[in-house]
């Protein structure tokens, strides 16, 4: 499981998946307390445990963290962390897409940042639907899916809530952009088709979860 705090990566993992140690910067033990200072570049908690998670959450939500990268937490008992974790959090559930046309790639200019079509689903519905429904909403294109991606999760606060997002993510190849345009009342200022090139420069200015989507889509740069 691969969690967005922040823009830092989370990470929870089987603690017999990991192989090198040399591949982290900082290597923490079950029993060495969480330091902010000490958090730099990618780095492994080794027996990590509801503590950690804990500690972690409160230090990422005060602290910049600016040298640190990311957060492996390794464990004999990955499923119980990760379930831990999401207990920490309302969890919110939506869904997108990563819309394609020949060699194109449809993005959205929102809030700043280039980010791909998504939303929150709508209660009971359908992931596949509810990601069709918000690409074709959001940028005016007439969509079919293809295949799934993955799903993101990332947090945030709002209204004093802290909120554990999951993203489901789809494939779909756009049937007709004759209306496109973009949905103003959900801050899009523009929707754009992009090639590869202009993918990776928008990327500079985006989201650690949206680089996920294209990496697991295996889009290299």
């Amino acid at each position: 499981m691969k969690i967005f705090i922040n823009e830092k990566t989370i990470k929870i993992v089987d603690q017999q998946t990991i192989h090198n140690t040399l591949d982290y910067k900082v290597v923490f033990s079950g029993t060495e307390e969480l330091i902010s200072k000490n958090l730099k570049g990618d780095v492994l908690i080794k027996n990590a445990s509801p503590i950690h998670i804990q500690r972690l959450i409160k230090l990422l939500e005060i602290k910049k963290l600016k040298k640190l990268i990311s957060i492996t937490l390794a464990t004999d008992k990955p499923e119980f962390l990760k379930d831990f974790f999401k207990d920490e959090f309302k969890i919110i559930k939506a869904s997108g897409g990563l819309v394609v046309k020949e060699d194109k790639f449809l993005m959205i200019y929102r809030l700043g940042k280039w980010d791909l079509p998504k939303g929150k689903l709508k209660k009971k519905e359908d992931p596949l639907k509810g990601g069709k429904r918000e690409v074709e909403e959001e940028c005016g294109v007439i969509v079919e899916i293809l295949e799934k991606i993955c799903s993101t999760w990332h947090t945030y606060i709002r209204k004093d809530k802290k909120i554990l997002k999951k993203t489901d993510w789809y494939l779909m190849s756009s049937i007709n952009d004759a209306q496109m345009a973009p949905q103003f009342e959900e801050n899009i200022e523009e929707v754009r088709w992009m090639t590869k090139e202009e993918v990776e420069l928008a990327l500079a200015n985006s989201y650690k979860s949206i680089e996920m989507v294209f990496e697991e889509y295996h889009l290299k740069f």
